[in-house]
């Protein structure tokens, strides 16, 4: 169930906003921290310079060029037109990058936001080692890529299986805080990746890009097709493909939080490359155009979906953007991403003629869709719910698992990574399922 737009955090960030610019930052500051606890700007009485005639927030928004989102100037991360790709086998330290230049007229209002944005309440913020070793013969290389838009760091794995045949991709994007070795530690995607012989493309967020390493999943800039991070990671993944003579039919995309945002971004502005997607407590396209948006998109509040929908289409560079096939994963005692969001998120690739359109087909399968509803339990772990939606063929189109119990982490994942909940149902082996399952021309893969 969707919850209304919370009107009193969003009066509190925007009048936060009005006050940054105004230079008054302890105000606004103290602001933020209410909106968060749920007052009101009515109950704002004890500031020492709190006036009843105190000028009333005027819908401004943070620009999207404020130091806030610890983002570079675009011109400052672009690099020559020419893309590039360098690769080494072995651990290497971080490129030296542009220092994090933080803007003298945000002071703590900035760290406060980057905070909550990156994880509100109750994350887990532990530090982790892991570091695991490799199958015989496989292969995690460190690589760097670059385009028009910038560059980012990655990770590839390669697993003993692969012997130069066309195998699938599957792409991984991390969560805040975290990185390729973390990310692939506590999901286990390696492992699986061995057993179910495919690549593992992990792109990596450095803290240049965002003070957190989060994806910025809530920046207008990167909500296009060939614009700022999608192209960044389409890019790399057309790359990988060409240089490994990878199943372009088989190219597949997971995230988690952050990066479960990002995911569902890049599957709308670009179904032509992947073939399927995973969100795991993500987002919905489009959800966000700032900072205060994504705070109150995060805790559960949205605009109507018809007018998301709407809006997501734009962001992604075209009016007929097209959903392809998705796996939906959120816990429903998630604090950080609000439980509404996966309802959100499905409803975005929710069976639609588009859909057949995009593969050349026109069934007309509008209303000709099923639907179905699994409840079940992992043994000493959670309860869940699965709700798998279907096209007339009898392809699922829209997988979309509750986790009854769970918070904010990768269900099924071990405990060598961050932000990840070992009682199930494991969400990595679900995902590769489902991925395998689909192939671009949009059979089944048992068809």
């Amino acid at each position: 169930m969707n919850l209304p737009l919370n009107e009193t955090i969003m009066a509190n960030l925007q009048e936060a906003t009005r006050l940054t610019q105004a230079g008054r930052l302890q105000e606004a500051t103290a602001l933020i921290q209410q909106a968060l606890n749920g007052e009101s700007p009515a109950d704002n009485t004890r500031g020492p310079h709190h006036t009843a005639s105190q000028p009333q927030a005027t819908g401004e928004t943070f620009d999207g060029s404020c130091h806030v989102v610890d983002e570079q100037p675009e011109a400052a991360q672009e690099a020559p037109h020419s893309q590039k790709t360098t690769r080494t086998e072995s651990a290497h330290a971080d490129k030296p990058r542009r220092p994090f230049a933080a803007s003298p007229n945000l002071g703590g209002l900035g760290n406060l936001l980057r905070d909550k944005l990156a994880g509100l309440q109750g994350l887990d913020t532990r530090s982790v080692s892991p570091a695991e070793s490799l199958a015989e013969g496989a292969l995690f290389i460190n690589g760097t890529f670059s385009n028009h838009a910038g560059s980012r760091d990655y990770k590839l794995y390669v697993p003993s299986g692969y012997h130069g045949q066309p195998l699938p991709l599957v792409v991984m994007l991390h969560g805040c805080t975290q990185d390729p070795d973390d990310f692939a530690a506590g999901t286990g995607m390696n492992t699986l990746a061995e057993t179910q012989p495919c690549l593992v493309l992990y792109p990596a967020q450095p803290t240049s890009a965002n003070h957190s390493k989060c994806w910025n999943w809530f920046k207008p800039s990167d909500q296009q097709r060939e614009h700022g991070e999608p192209s960044i990671i389409a890019g790399m993944t057309r790359q990988v493909i060409d240089e490994y003579h990878l199943d372009e039919e088989r190219v597949y995309l997971a995230g988690l939080s952050a990066g479960g945002a990002m995911a569902t971004t890049l599957a709308m502005t670009y179904p032509d490359l992947y073939t399927a997607v995973g969100i795991h407590s993500g987002l919905p396209h489009g959800a966000a155009k700032d900072l205060p948006s994504a705070l109150a998109a995060m805790q559960g509040g949205s605009g109507p979906l018809a007018t998301l929908d709407k809006q997501a289409k734009a962001r992604a560079g075209s009016s007929t953007a097209q959903a392809i096939p998705a796996i939906i994963f959120h816990g429903d005692r998630d604090t950080t991403v609000h439980p509404s969001n996966g309802d959100r998120v499905a409803a975005q690739y929710d069976v639609s003629p588009g859909l057949e359109k995009a593969s050349g087909e026109d069934n007309g399968i509008a209303g000709k869709s099923s639907t179905a509803i699994e409840r079940g339990r992992v043994p000493d772990g959670h309860a869940y719910t699965c709700t798998t939606r279907q096209d007339a063929k009898g392809r699922t189109i829209v997988e979309q698992w509750s986790i009854h119990g769970a918070g904010h982490a990768w269900s099924g994942g071990t405990p060598r990574g961050s932000y990840t909940d070992p009682k199930g149902p494991n969400a990595t082996r679900e995902m590769l399922r489902f991925f395998l399952s689909h192939t671009k021309s949009g059979l089944s893969a048992a068809d």
